[in-house]
C-alpha cells in the first residue's frame, strides 16, 4: 500500500512528519510489517534523529553547513554546477551523504523507533520547497 507525505520547508533545516506518519498508519490498522519512505528530490535527506533537544538539529545543520558550504566560500571554487545558486550543488552533496530513504519496522500498527526518535525531511535548500516523500508499508502476513 502506498501514500505520500507533502512537507512545506522554510529553508535549511530538520523537518520532523513523525506525527503524520503515525496519523496515516493509524488510519491504515495494520498488524506488522515494514514501512519504506523515499524523498522524491535531489537537494534534501531523510533522517531519524532526536526530537527532544532541538540544539542536535542546529548542531547537524550546522556541521554539515561547515562541511558542504556554499559555492560561494573559496573552498568550493572547483564546483561547475553552480547556476542554480550557490546552495544547490552542496545541497545534492549532502543528499548524496545522507540517507533519501528510510526502513522503519512497524509492530501492531505503531511505529519501532526509540523514545527521542523523529522522522525528519532534511532541507538543504535555502528558498522555501514542497517536498514529497513516498511511504509503502509492506505487511508481514
Amino acid at each position: 500500500m502506498g501514500h505520500g507525505f507533502s512537507i512545506e520547508t522554510q529553508g535549511p533545516g530538520l523537518y520532523e512528519f513523525t506525527a503524520d506518519v503515525v496519523r496515516w498508519l493509524e488510519d491504515q490498522h495494520l498488524g506488522d510489517g515494514l514501512l519504506t519512505l523515499f524523498v522524491r528530490h535531489t537537494s534534501c535527506s531523510l533522517l531519524i534523529q532526536e526530537n527532544a533537544d532541538p540544539e542536535v538539529q542546529t548542531d547537524l545543520q550546522n556541521f554539515l553547513h561547515r562541511m558542504v558550504p556554499p559555492t560561494t566560500d573559496p573552498s568550493m571554487s572547483y564546483l561547475t554546477h553552480t547556476y542554480e545558486g550557490p546552495d544547490d550543488m552542496p545541497a545534492h552533496i549532502k543528499a548524496a551523504l545522507l540517507p533519501v530513504s528510510l526502513s522503519i519496522p512497524v509492530s501492531e500498527g505503531r511505529l519501532v523507533l526509540g523514545t527521542w526518535q523523529g522522522i525528519c525531511l532534511f532541507e538543504h535548500r535555502n528558498a522555501p520547497h514542497t517536498r514529497y516523500v513516498a511511504a509503502h508499508v509492506m505487511r508481514d502476513d
